[in-house]
Formats: C-alpha cells, structure tokens, sequence
C-alpha cells in the first residue's frame, strides 16, 4: 500500500518521466527519497508483541499501524534525504569529484521538488 500525498505524487511523477527519459541517475535518486519516505511510516522499532495467549489470531491479524507522516513530516525526511547527499558531495569532493557531482545534482533535483 502506498501512500498519496503531495510531494509523494510529486516524486511519483517526476520519477515517471525520468524513466521514460531513461535517466537513471534521477530516477534512482528519486526511488530512495519514496524508499525514505516509506520507511519513515514503519513500525516504531520499539513495539513490542505481548504474551503469547494474547496473540490475535486469523489473516492480518499481526499486522501492525504504519505510522501516518504529515506533510511537515514529509518534507523533513527529504530535507535529511537533501542533507545526506550534500554531505556526500562535499565527502567525495576530493577523492571522487564525479560521484560529488552526481550528488550534488540529486540534491538539486529533489530541492527542485520539494514544492515550497
């Protein structure tokens, strides 16, 4: 299941047109911040499953909540998302200066979507 949302239609779309374009490199950056985005709805680490006689039983019946991201809460995962990959650009700037231009660049893409 996923979820709708504004900048995850944004993403979605930009996405689609990047395959289209056959742009691999945009493309990947935008799966990881859907991927980020999907994982910031998991399940809190921390819960934890009762006794074993209160287990539920029947089909789904141990599936749990996924938590519910506002769109505050959005725009922080891709800001972290934006933050990681400028950090890797300045990271690689010495060592590997493609792989900090193609950081950069992802960082600018996802920027360009952030929608505000």
């Amino acid at each position: 299941m996923t979820t709708a949302s504004p900048l995850r239609d944004r993403l979605r779309a930009a996405m689609l047109d990047a395959r289209r374009a056959r742009d691999a490199e945009t493309t990947s950056t935008l799966r990881t911040a859907l991927a980020a985005l999907e994982n910031a709805e998991a399940v809190p680490a921390g819960a934890r499953a009762g006794a074993l006689e209160d287990a539920p039983v029947g089909a789904g019946a141990t599936e749990a909540e996924r938590r519910q991201l506002t769109d505050v809460d959005e725009l922080a995962v891709l800001d972290a998302e934006i933050a990681s990959l400028l950090e890797a650009g300045r990271a690689y700037a010495c060592s590997v200066p493609e792989r900090a231009a193609a950081a950069r660049r992802a960082a600018q893409t996802l920027t360009g979507l952030r929608g505000d």
